[in-house]
């Protein structure tokens, strides 16, 4: 008797469903909760807002790191033991962090708290994979995405009520009774399969690993602080980019060779995963990119507080919420292939209808896409992952959620630093452009220039009205060539979306999921 037919006689699958999606919640909500506080926890722990921004890095870095080993260290340490290991260390570093008095103590609990959490998500994942019998693995796969989808969209405007009421102290303390009642249940419901109490034989592959921390950390600093210091005309982003290609290859030619790899990424061979690690980056790159800019829009050219901002995104949570709960369903009855193409489409026209946007919206214009943007992402996720997994052995499911897990979030880091960057060079190429019609030969700028010079003259003399009159010009322009790289940023969002859709045409439509007979190699 296999250990799912084991477990499932005593325990049903949707309680430990509860008791897997408690931690994944918790991991993901600590990828965004804290990036609204960045102010306060910079003016409370005396820095400035750029050595602040090392709170999010070191927890990315060290997050991407622990991804891909989490299989391994499953077959190792036991699936069970780890799990619980790491929600326990998961959770004291994210009390450490409340209670760091200094930043460099607060960056190395968030280091602990990245890595521990890199391990949750994965380990999380492959134990409701094999909990659920095949047919019901795209029900399982929409509980798991009310973590992974909903927490990041939640996580702005939680930590803004906590940080604004409260101290940015408690966006990290909220982790610690979810975190005992995860350890709980944990030890209550969950146990190893067989072919993990077995455990594995042989030495630590400890150069395959440091390849690839070296690889993945490099290449995470890269994403995250390219646009601060202007990519490539910066010598340290240039090593490290050569170094982290050196050892990505050096990491993959190791782990072909050597008897117990680290990462066993003869899994790659399987067209599916192959196919859908690919398809959850593009993923990745959408979902991050348009998180990140909306609120961005909404403080910057808006004016609206943090905490706001934050609850003008909520509605994304909402239709994720919606879509994952009927993509769970409908997957069993529906191609999933078509869900994911039907996915896209929706993200596109979302990316179009914020590429509309001007400084005279209303609220509606912005919740309508974000409606839109949450439910293709639920009928993306859910069919994605269950083709993804569908032909992979459970022995290889730990390996498989770890490479997955890693590549939706770097298709996140790539999307913020793509966003981002295009966000400050189109405002200026904007500014450029719109700067060439502000002469006194163009009859409308006569005419505006004049039009505020009246209406500062009554606060003071001719020339303090003029110096004003150009300043509001000047602003007025910033204003402009800012709001055009949005909408050029948005558009861009909707064209990537268009890329996803070719993918899907790749995939092999899986037969009967969660078998144990070998990957498919085509």
């Amino acid at each position: 008797m296999s250990s799912l037919q084991q477990r499932s006689s005593t325990v049903n699958p949707w309680i430990i469903a509860v008791a897997t999606i408690l931690p994944t919640f918790m991991v993901a909500l600590d990828t965004s909760v804290a990036n609204v506080a960045l102010p306060q926890i910079a003016g409370s722990l005396s820095a400035s807002s750029e050595e602040a921004t090392w709170v999010l890095t070191s927890y990315l870095v060290a997050n991407a790191i622990v991804l891909p080993i989490t299989g391994w260290m499953s077959l190792y340490f036991g699936r069970k033991r780890f799990l619980m290991a790491s929600i326990v260390i998961f959770t004291v570093s994210s009390v450490a962090c409340g209670a760091a008095f200094s930043l460099p103590l607060l960056i190395l609990a968030r280091i602990v708290q990245g890595a521990s959490g890199g391990a949750l998500l994965p380990v999380s994942q492959a134990v409701l994979l094999e909990s659920f019998p095949p047919v019901q693995r795209g029900e399982a796969m929409a509980v798991y995405a009310l973590g992974v989808i909903v927490a990041p969209i939640v996580g702005p405007t939680l930590g803004g009520w906590l940080t604004d009421n409260y101290s940015w102290r408690w966006v990290f303390y909220i982790n610690l009774p979810v975190g005992v009642l995860a350890v709980v249940l944990t030890q209550l419901l969950i146990e190893d399969p067989p072919y993990v109490r077995g455990g594995i034989g042989g030495k630590i592959d400890y150069v395959g690993f440091i390849l690839m921390a070296i690889s993945l950390g490099t290449l995470q600093l890269i994403l995250d602080k390219g646009q601060q210091d202007d990519w490539f005309s910066a010598l340290w982003i240039r090593w490290s980019t050569g170094i982290s290609i050196v050892s990505l290859i050096g990491f993959f030619l190791w782990e072909i060779r050597v008897k117990h790899p680290i990462v066993d990424i003869r899994i790659l061979a399987n067209r599916n995963f192959s196919i859908g690690i690919m398809t959850a980056t593009l993923y990745g790159i959408i979902l991050y990119g348009t998180l990140v800019m909306l609120p961005l829009f909404l403080q910057e050219l808006m004016g609206y507080p943090a905490l706001q901002s934050g609850l003008a995104i909520t509605p994304r949570g909402m239709g994720a919420l919606f879509s994952v709960t009927l993509a769970g369903r409908l997957v069993k009855r529906v191609d999933g292939r078509l869900m994911i193409v039907g996915g896209f489409l929706a993200l596109a026209a979302a990316g179009f209808m914020l590429g509309r946007i001007n400084l005279d919206i209303s609220m509606a214009s912005v919740v309508l896409p974000n409606i839109i943007i949450g439910a293709a992402m639920g009928f993306i996720f859910v069919p994605l992952t269950t083709i993804a997994m569908g032909s992979l052995p459970n022995e290889r499911m730990g390996t498989a959620t770890g490479l997955y897990n890693l590549m939706r979030n770097m298709g996140g880091s790539i999307g913020i630093a793509i966003v981002t960057t295009m966000l400050a060079r189109a405002a200026q190429t904007h500014q450029a452009t719109l700067v060439s019609h502000l002469t006194p030969y163009d009859p409308a700028y006569r005419e505006w220039l004049e039009h505020l010079r009246q209406l500062f003259l009554s606060q003071g003399d001719v020339v303090t009205a003029t110096r004003k009159a150009y300043g509001a010009m000047y602003g007025l322009l910033v204003e402009q060539s800012t709001l055009y790289a949005f909408v050029d940023n948005f558009r861009l969002l909707g064209y990537v979306a268009f890329l996803g859709i070719p993918l899907v045409f790749f995939f092999k439509k899986p037969g009967k999921p969660g078998g144990g007979g070998a990957v498919a190699s085509d």
